[in-house]
């Protein structure tokens, strides 16, 4: 079987981190989870969690109380260490900023030891595992690494990207296959042994980290040029007069083509940020990626313009009333049906860009949450039946399995998902 790992470190309790600590625990195997967000270390010591995930609760629960998971934010030796930090971009040029892989790099150095195994599962930019690498390096002159030493090293590293979706995350994590993209051969099959703890899916090995960190980008960016196809192809409809989700019906029975949905952007902190990465390393030939980018970023503005005229045409209809008493209703916030999860939402962006714009009132409908995420004053958190009844403009943002089945309303209906009313 390879290596057995008695203690692991997983630096980073996010969306991904948190799940893959709680795997390994489930496992029997020692955890210690870093982060630096104390708040999101006590929820976890308490067997809580702190982010919304189906089946999550119940396994980190069980690992904290039968002592396999603990968190902390300061780190401590271990076997191996798992970075699952974020990697967002910054500026208007979409540059990786790698600067929490270097802080954690940094925080994890003083602890390691000879024989450790240090991965990176952070969505990075081609080149992100050697950074790594050699802020580590450079913190540990005493110890040597595989970029200098090969398979004879200290240290062994390797690049382990997850694909998972959420809402789905405790089952993908078992099931998918995962690519390791070692620095050398040894760090290969040590970091395959340690995922092969709870990973019934295929380990598949990579020549090295930078195709491995260039296929986790691949995978998302092919993903964003076809929605950026469909979500053209519904600006080109609209011109047209025509009905973007009957054409692409029409179409996908041809047995080779699957054109997918349109919708009011593309959100998620994958499809929304990967490409960039992409075009970040080759800025001159990535250039049908870029554009499915800026197609997909400019739908939201798309959407903001077909509400204006909405509310300009219905002031027309209503010369009584002033736009003052206009109200419209945005239905979903998240950026993908059935979740609760905002991250880079173009459906939250179009809602705080009607309240900021609209001197009115502007209703919430998202039966996923609770709570309303920050929107702006005149925005309120209603019922669907309350929107129902008071709405004047329609904007349907997020295709919830509670708005497939509502009845058509009255007044303007904006529908950004192709809703088949009843």
């Amino acid at each position: 079987m390879g290596h057995q790992f008695k203690k692991i470190s997983v630096i980073g309790l996010g969306y991904i981190g948190l799940p893959t600590a709680a795997m390994f625990a489930s496992r029997k195997i020692e955890v210690v989870g870093v982060d630096v967000n104390q708040a999101a270390v006590d929820t976890i010591n308490q067997g809580e969690i702190h982010i919304v995930e189906p089946d999550l609760d119940k396994v980190v629960h069980a690992a904290v109380h039968e002592g396999y998971l603990r968190a902390t934010t300061k780190p401590e030796p271990a076997e191996a260490f798992l970075i699952a930090v974020p990697t967002p971009f910054k500026g208007d040029n979409h540059e990786p900023d790698l600067s929490y892989v270097e802080a954690a790099s940094k925080a994890i150095a003083p602890v390691l030891e000879k024989g450790n195994l240090v991965v990176l599962e952070s969505t990075s930019p081609v080149g992100a595992t050697e950074a790594m690498a050699g802020w580590l390096a450079a913190e540990r002159p005493d110890l040597s690494f595989p970029q200098d030493k090969g398979d004879n090293s200290d240290i062994r590293i390797a690049y382990c990207p997850e694909r998972v979706l959420p809402g789905k995350v405790m089952q993908e994590l078992i099931t998918n296959d995962r690519i390791i993209g070692g620095v050398t051969p040894r760090c290969s099959s040590e970091a395959a042994s340690l995922y092969k703890v709870f990973v019934k899916g295929e380990c598949v090995i990579a020549s090295g980290p930078r195709v491995a960190e260039m296929a986790k980008l691949s995978e998302n960016s092919f993903r964003d040029v076809n929605i950026a196809f469909a979500n053209e192809l519904s600006l080109i409809c609209d011109g047209l007069d025509m009905d973007v989700w009957e054409l692409i019906s029409l179409a996908n029975r041809h047995p080779r083509v699957n054109i997918l949905q349109p919708g009011a952007g593309v959100g998620g902190h994958c499809i929304a940020v990967d490409p960039w990465f992409i075009v970040a390393s080759a800025p001159e030939t990535a250039q049908i990626i870029r554009t499915a980018r800026e197609v997909n970023d400019a739908k939201p503005k798309w959407v903001l313009e077909k509400v204006k005229s909405a509310v300009g045409q219905f002031l027309l209809d209503n010369p009584t009333k002033s736009a003052e008493e206009v109200v419209i209703a945005c239905y979903g916030l998240a950026f993908k049906p059935d979740i609760d999860d905002f991250r880079e939402s173009p459906a939250l962006e179009i809602a705080r860009a009607c309240t900021n714009m609209h001197p009115g009132r502007v209703l919430i409908v998202e039966p996923n949450v609770e709570d309303m995420p920050q929107i702006g004053e005149g925005a309120s958190l209603v019922s669907l039946d309350a929107a129902h009844k008071q709405a004047d403009v329609h904007l349907i943002l997020v295709k919830h399995r509670e708005f497939i089945d509502m009845a058509k309303p009255s007044g303007a209906i904006i529908d950004a998902v192709g809703i088949e009313w009843k």
